[in-house]
């Protein structure tokens, strides 16, 4: 028998073994992420994190992959982390035929459009000291547009 534990949309259930099973609601995910950044992982993680239960790699692993994405590629050099996760998650899902590097632009254009950009230093406002988008606003928005690709090519 299995205790089943319920908070944002996630379903736990403690399996015999304490084995861990989870299913998350789609329409959970972006503020799933968000929770994971205020725990214990910065955005790049929390987006991997968010997807785990479709990926077939470790929490683990899914960290250690992330941790170099945290204040964008390059501490605020360069591409946003969250975006970068959700390039991840599509190399990982991707079983199109068609080049993660394609997904990869779509998914860029994408952020772009919800975010403003797609640089974490101006994502953040460093130069300028006007904040395009925050943080959480920027992890929503890299789970929303893995999210729509995955359902556009019916994954999801």
């Amino acid at each position: 028998m299995c205790a089943c534990y319920r908070a944002a949309g996630v379903c736990a259930r403690i399996l015999p073994g304490n084995v861990i099973w989870r299913k998350v609601r789609r329409m959970d995910r972006k503020e799933l992420a968000v929770q994971y950044k205020h725990s214990s992982c910065n955005c790049a993680q929390a987006v991997l994190k968010a997807f785990e239960d479709e990926l077939d790699v470790s929490s683990d692993v899914l960290m250690k992959i992330g941790s170099g994405f945290g204040t964008g590629m390059g501490c605020l050099e360069a591409t946003c982390g969250a975006l970068c996760a959700a390039t991840m998650i599509a190399g990982l899902k991707n079983d199109s035929g068609l080049p993660t590097v394609m997904i990869s632009r779509q998914l860029l254009g994408n952020f772009e459009k919800k975010s403003g950009a797609t640089i974490c230093r101006v994502l953040k406002g460093i130069d300028t000291g006007k904040v395009v988008c925050e943080c959480d606003d920027c992890v929503r928005n890299a789970v929303a547009c893995i999210e729509e690709y995955l359902t556009s090519v019916g994954q999801g």
